[in-house]
């Protein structure tokens, strides 16, 4: 399936938990209509958990099962995915990727609110230090359609929604 067969795009929001995707994704799709599709909700309603992690103390991802269950949604069209990982999903299905990067000491901040701690607080800022998402996403998709994006301030937040509004804006009229 190849972007031009379809009138409304896909797109990835990825990055290190806490820098933002859930707030940005739930104003894009507000914005412009597209389907948010949570993978860690969407995972659960579907039975896509395999065991628990105790020493992350979260449940499993089922990839291959999940991209059973997201084939046929992102062959349509119109989705806008929110994850932290990226190396797993096709790269047939995204029309453009979003990697969010956050200065390590919000991060830091955020994550701890969240209640993170230990190794997972640990592994999640290392993993941002360390430009892992991002670089994940580089490798796995056109380097033409990776964009990192500063998600530090809500005027950065304001900015990216706008940036990513008038993309998909821009893709629809394109593609109509």
């Amino acid at each position: 399936m190849s972007s031009s067969n379809r009138c409304k795009p896909n797109i990835l929001v990825t990055g290190t938990p806490g820098v933002g995707k859930s707030t940005l994704c739930e104003q894009v799709a507000e914005i412009t209509g597209l389907e948010w599709i949570q993978v860690g909700a969407f995972a659960k309603e579907n039975d896509c958990l395999d065991e628990f992690d105790e020493e992350y103390k979260c449940p499993v991802l089922n990839e291959d099962k999940l991209l059973d269950e997201l084939e046929e949604k992102m062959s349509e069209g119109g989705r806008i995915v929110d994850y932290h990982g990226c190396d797993f999903f096709p790269e047939r299905w995204f029309d453009i990727v979003f990697v969010l990067r956050t200065d390590n000491t919000q991060l830091f901040d955020r994550l701890r609110q969240r209640g993170y701690s230990g190794k997972k607080l640990d592994d999640n800022i290392q993993c941002e230090i360390f430009q892992t998402i991002l670089e994940e996403a580089q490798e796995s998709y056109q380097a033409e359609i990776v964009h990192q994006l500063p998600s530090n301030t809500p005027e950065e937040m304001e900015s990216n929604v706008e940036q990513i509004t008038a993309w998909v804006e821009q893709y629809v009229k394109n593609n109509s």
